[in-house]
């Protein structure tokens, strides 16, 4: 998973322009489709990443006091709930150019 800390993907909306977004495609459902499915790829990444780190300072005990007091619970939460949502991060990365794609439909009807 990239650093999510230093990510410069944005945490609130943006328009960005359509024939820069599609320029690597020059098919904007094509773009849209591959940014959708990074964009999935990355939800599982955090949410696995947050349960594991949740894990970490799970207590089983049936004790009220422990579920209300578990401080680093509250903070490691807190921080995904500030990061950028996932599709942010994934039209960041196309617009990067980190995102490996390929039409396996066009490679099949070169052959």
């Amino acid at each position: 998973m990239n650093d999510l800390k230093n990510t410069k993907a944005p945490v609130t909306t943006l328009t960005y322009n359509k024939n820069v977004f599609d320029e690597k495609t020059d098919n904007i459902y094509e773009a849209i489709s591959i940014v959708s499915k990074r964009a999935i790829q990355i939800n599982s990444e955090i949410k696995k990443e947050l349960l594991e780190k949740l894990e970490e300072f799970a207590t089983y005990s049936d004790s009220l006091e422990e579920v209300f007091e578990n401080k680093e619970q509250i903070e490691v939460s807190k921080f995904y709930e500030k990061l950028p949502k996932p599709h942010a991060l994934a039209v960041q990365e196309w617009l990067e150019d980190k995102i490996y794609h390929r039409n396996t439909e066009k490679e099949d009807n070169e052959e």
